[in-house]
């Protein structure tokens, strides 16, 4: 047993999904070309004033009310004082005292099955800042200024975390949270979802915290985790060769699998945080809330909870399930044009399609085989027109052409045989071609069946209905 401690809090970016900025009408969609999308207020041109966007106050009381949080009805807007070359006013607009959104907490769920409450300090709203550019600029840097003023909510953890593994749980029951609530797409590989982790680590049994190293901007559930184990071990290995470890801030290199010191870390009054003069304090009245809270959307717990009982689905499947928003709509809208069939359709997903769909890295809102397209395939196993096994083939298709199920199985000929005499015949080709087995069964082997199905599926290349062999077998046996 480990005589150290890791304790981790999370400090994690929600890309809020309004139409445009926090403090401009200037446009945040992803992947316009540089420069192309700040205005006159993100560049902090002298002159202008920022001006609050209504629907970022709505999304994060939104999460507030989710996490049973405080709602600040008097929140206030702050200046944080640094100079990067990404950030044109030399402040960003953030808040410290009286964010948004107070202390609340979140339930996770680990692999063993057990259960943990994990503090939310806070949840801030604040603008992003731009973007540093090297590659294309030899001995240079670019500035890119589209992402200056995006919309952001710091929800920031208490320091309840103890190991890797529990971080990347309460980043994903958080990741699922947002994207349930509309309030961010989730997207990591394009940022809108990233976390800053804090880590540090003590003696077994000891109370005092450690010192802390930030790891900043980490956005993929897999670096989360390398990174604090990497972290964690270095500040061991530190500690225990005589060292001591120092307040920084850190990023981790995937490649190296290696954290690297970027600066030391800075502490609130090094921001010399104010409140920004051009913002009057955020006033949300109790009727407001209520609206917002009246007009909440299932959340995961309440649907996992939902989709064990109503379609009795095993805790792990109603689990993997309700992980994100869109895959439980997808599953939904399948089994509704089914008429029921929960647990084939439960089988499907979460094996063949979610398969096909970390292999080519492809969320389920972009899946080539649309709800409607898949229900046609199940379709066809549920009437016997195909066996599962050639469902397969079908499916292989649909993923790489934009054809119906039906369309492959007319072309390719994949229609199970229902002529009675032609399977019967087949049936008797394999019982001659195998009197070994035939002989084991006889002496009271049943489980040699199991060959002579097998063998009729070959020789019907797999388009013979399983359970009607298994009759005909059973039968002239």
């Amino acid at each position: 047993m480990s005589e150290w401690e890791t304790v981790i809090g999370l400090e994690v970016h929600a890309q809020l999904t309004t139409k445009s900025k926090i403090f401009s009408g200037a446009s945040i969609a992803y992947g316009a070309e540089p420069n192309t999308q700040a205005c006159a207020v993100d560049l902090g041109l002298p002159g202008v004033l920022p001006v609050l966007n209504q629907a970022a106050v709505h999304k994060a009381v939104k999460f507030g009310l989710a996490v049973d949080a405080f709602i600040e009805q008097h929140a206030v807007f702050a200046r944080k004082n640094y100079f990067y070359p990404d950030l044109p006013k030399g402040y960003q607009i953030s808040q410290l005292d009286r964010p948004i959104v107070g202390k609340g907490s979140l339930d996770i769920q680990l692999e063993d099955g057990t259960e943990r409450c994990i503090n939310i300090t806070r949840a801030h709203l604040e603008e992003d800042a731009g973007k540093s550019l090297h590659e294309d600029y030899h001995g240079m840097t670019g500035i890119d200024l589209n992402r200056a003023g995006t919309p952001l909510l710091e929800i920031v953890s208490e320091p309840d975390l103890r190991s890797a593994e529990e971080a990347v749980a309460y980043l994903k029951t958080l990741h699922a949270l947002v994207t349930y609530l509309g309030i961010c797409d989730g997207n990591m590989q394009e940022g809108s979802f990233r976390c800053d982790a804090n880590v540090s680590v003590r003696p077994v049994g000891q109370t005092e915290l450690g010192t802390r190293c930030e790891i900043k901007n980490i956005n993929s559930f897999k670096f989360v985790e390398k990174a604090i184990q990497i972290e964690s071990a270095r500040q061991i290995a530190l500690i225990e060769s005589g060292g001591k470890v120092h307040q920084a801030t850190r990023l981790y290199d995937p490649t190296k699998n290696e954290t690297r010191a970027m600066r030391s870390k800075e502490e609130a009054n090094d921001y010399r945080y104010f409140p920004d003069p051009d913002l009057l304090p955020v006033v949300l009245s109790d009727e407001y809330i209520a609206a917002i809270k009246a007009d909440m959307p299932e959340l995961p717990k309440a649907k996992c909870a939902r989709f064990e009982k109503d379609y009795g689905l095993s805790a792990y499947d109603a689990a993997v399930l309700t992980s994100s928003r869109a895959l439980a709509d997808y599953f939904e809208a399948v089994v509704k044009a089914l008429n029921g069939e929960a647990k084939l359709v439960a089988n499907w997903v979460t094996g063949t399609l979610m398969a096909a769909l970390n292999k080519d890295a492809i969320r389920i809102e972009n899946s080539p085989v649309n709800a409607e397209r898949f229900s046609g395939l199940l379709q066809r196993i549920l009437d016997d027109t195909i066996s599962g096994k050639i469902a397969k083939t079908v499916f292989d298709a649909m993923w790489t052409d934009d054809v119906a199920a039906d369309v492959v199985i007319e072309q390719k000929g994949l229609k199970q045989i229902a002529d009675t005499g032609e399977l019967e015949k087949i049936v008797d080709e394999v019982l001659a071609a195998s009197p070994k087995q035939v002989e084991q069964f006889k002496s009271g082997n049943e489980k040699i069946i199991g060959y002579l199905v097998g063998q009729v599926m070959q020789k019907t290349q797999g388009k013979a209905n399983p359970k009607q062999v298994n009759a005909l077998l059973k039968e002239k046996l």
